[in-house]
This record gives C-alpha cells, sequence and structure tokens, in this order.
C-alpha cells in the first residue's frame, strides 16, 4: 500500500486549486521559515524554499484518500517535527522534514540520501502518515501517535493537532 503512493502521480487538476492553495499556504510558510533560528535558515531564500514545501505537501496529500482534504495536517507535522528544516535529525535519528526513520527508505525502494530532498521527504513522510491514518479508520490521534512512535500518549497528537489549529487552518 505504501509502495503504490509513492509512486509519481501528477497533482492540481484544477489550476484554481494550485493557486489559491500557494496564495493562502504560502506566506505562513515564509513567515515560519524566517522564524527559525539563524543557523538553521542555511541562507536560502524563503520564498523559493517555500513553494518547493507546498508543491510537494499538496500533491502527495493529494494522492491519499484520508489526506486529500486536509494537507494541512502534513504542514502541522512538519512544523512539529523539524520546524521545517529540510537537514534536522532526531536523536532517535529521524531525519528531514517529516523526521522519517531510516528504516522507510529501503522499505520504499528509495535510500537514506532521500531523507534530505525535500520531494523525497515529504513523499515518504506523507505516505507514512496516510498509512496510520488508514490504519487507525481516519482517528488522527491514534494516526499521529503511531507516526511519532507513542501511540498511548497524547502529547505528540495535541501538539501537532493544536499547531494545525493555530497556525494552519485556511
Amino acid at each position: 500500500m505504501i509502495e503504490a503512493a509513492i509512486a509519481e502521480r501528477s497533482c492540481f487538476e484544477d489550476k484554481y486549486d494550485d493557486v489559491v492553495w500557494y496564495a493562502l499556504m504560502q506566506p505562513r510558510v515564509e513567515r515560519r521559515l524566517a522564524q527559525r533560528p539563524p543557523d538553521m535558515r542555511r541562507g536560502s531564500d524563503h520564498a523559493e524554499v517555500a513553494r518547493r514545501i507546498l508543491e510537494a505537501v499538496h500533491c502527495e496529500a493529494a494522492k491519499h484518500k484520508m489526506l486529500r482534504e486536509r494537507p494541512q495536517l502534513v504542514l502541522a507535522v512538519m512544523d512539529v517535527e523539524s520546524a521545517f528544516d529540510p537537514f534536522a535529525v532526531s536523536s532517535a535519528g529521524a531525519v528531514g522534514l517529516m523526521q522519517v526513520m531510516p528504516f522507510w527508505p529501503r522499505q520504499l525502494g528509495l535510500s537514506n540520501k532521500d531523507l534530505i530532498d525535500v520531494a523525497l521527504n515529504v513523499r515518504m513522510g506523507t505516505s507514512i502518515l496516510a498509512y496510520y491514518l488508514e490504519r487507525e479508520r481516519g482517528d488522527y490521534r491514534r494516526a499521529l501517535a503511531r507516526y511519532n512512535g507513542s501511540l498511548g500518549r497524547r502529547e505528540y497528537p495535541d501538539l501537532v493537532l493544536d499547531r494545525l489549529n493555530s497556525r494552519w487552518r485556511s
């Protein structure tokens, strides 16, 4: 199931979706990128980084029934997991924007170097999140806890859902 979702597909069937998505979300992502500590900014253009992230998020979320209407959930996960740093590495070894664990690329036919690629990291993380959402029959709290490896605890799901409601609602 995750392998099928990883396959390339086109997105933005309707050009209007593209325009609306970027108009609503780009200023928010740019603002969040600007809030990162200076050592995390890596001197890149916030507008271009935001556009690459948003394109990947919208395209990947559109592939999954459970995320198609809520791509902002992916942004909230990214916000909590990495503060939008594509080079972030956790103490547990998770990497990139969505903090994907290094065992996932091999299971998905990719390599560990793909973990720091914006589009591929978002593809992996979104596919994993969608897998857990389907497994938990749409229960966002349980799926988020599984994503984080904290099933049975509410801190992480509550943090992501709070971030979704406070920063990423359209």
